[in-house]
């Protein structure tokens, strides 16, 4: 059973055989995120952290979508007012630093992270589910830095992700026009990594996220820091950091499990230790 230990209105998080779901739930918005959302999610996500019992987080949004985004009503009005230009300036200076927060909280998960995508991922969105280390969409999926669209310029870390996952060149095309694609066309330039029927979805969700629960969590944390810093290092640095990690490895009584395993030819049993 599938219990629910953080609720509020427009966020859920459930636990289940050492996966923890995040769902965004704002249907009646398609998952828009407002500031409370941000510094929800921030919260959620530093609290996964540090829970060893956690070993896969999986993202998604309910009502057959993921994120439409930030929720961006009542802005338009508010920026038309000259005489309060300082002011929002400073207002939305501060909502940024939380929607940055939400995002580095993200990125510092050492669990392996997987985006479950039905429906629209755009802006924000799209950067949300981007960001997580793995992207599994249905063929409803649409992907949009729509940014553009509204005026705006990339955010949720989407001028890090995009070059990282897809090259500069397709990133920018993809920033500069905001258009929106389907899952297929996302599927095919990287930006995600199976598309499935929407009936499937769920199920290679699970699959993949036991599959990974089942691993040796210190060894996959350590995987996922190596590969996510590469391109900042040096093929020395890199070595030097994978070197290091070994010893973290070969010092757990994990490997030492798993070389008994391969010994008896049975399946390991990782207890993160």
């Amino acid at each position: 059973m599938a219990s629910i230990v953080y609720k509020m209105e427009t966020l859920g998080v459930t636990r289940k055989d050492s996966v923890v779901t995040v769902t965004i739930n704002q249907p009646n918005k398609k998952n828009a995120i407002n500031n409370l959302m941000w510094d929800g999610l921030t919260e959620i996500f530093r609290e996964i952290a540090g829970n060893s019992a956690d070993r896969v987080v999986v993202i998604t949004g309910a009502g057959g979508e993921f994120c439409s985004g930030a929720d961006l009503s009542g802005r338009g009005d508010a920026a038309q007012r000259s005489d309060t230009a300082p002011r929002n300036e400073m207002h939305q200076l501060a909502a940024m630093r939380r929607v940055n927060e939400a995002c580095i909280a993200l990125q510092k998960l050492p669990q392996p992270t997987i985006a479950k995508v039905r429906g629209v991922a755009v802006g924000a969105g799209c950067n949300l589910a981007l960001g997580c280390d793995l992207v599994v969409a249905s063929q409803t999926a649409r992907f949009s830095e729509i940014f553009v669209r509204r005026g705006l310029s990339l955010d949720f870390g989407g001028s890090w992700v995009l070059p990282r996952r897809i090259g500069l060149h397709r990133a920018k095309e993809l920033a500069f026009f905001g258009e929106i694609i389907g899952a297929t066309d996302a599927y095919e330039m990287g930006l995600v990594n199976r598309v499935l029927p929407d009936s499937e979805v769920d199920a290679f969700v699970d699959q993949w996220a036991q599959k990974l629960a089942s691993g040796p969590p210190i060894a996959l944390a350590q995987t996922k820091q190596l590969l996510n810093n590469s391109l900042n290092l040096t093929l020395e640095q890199a070595l030097d950091g994978e070197a290091a990690a070994q010893t973290v490895n070969f010092s757990t009584s994990d490997t030492a499990e798993a070389m008994r395993a391969f010994t008896e030819k049975r399946d390991p049993k990782f207890t993160g230790r």
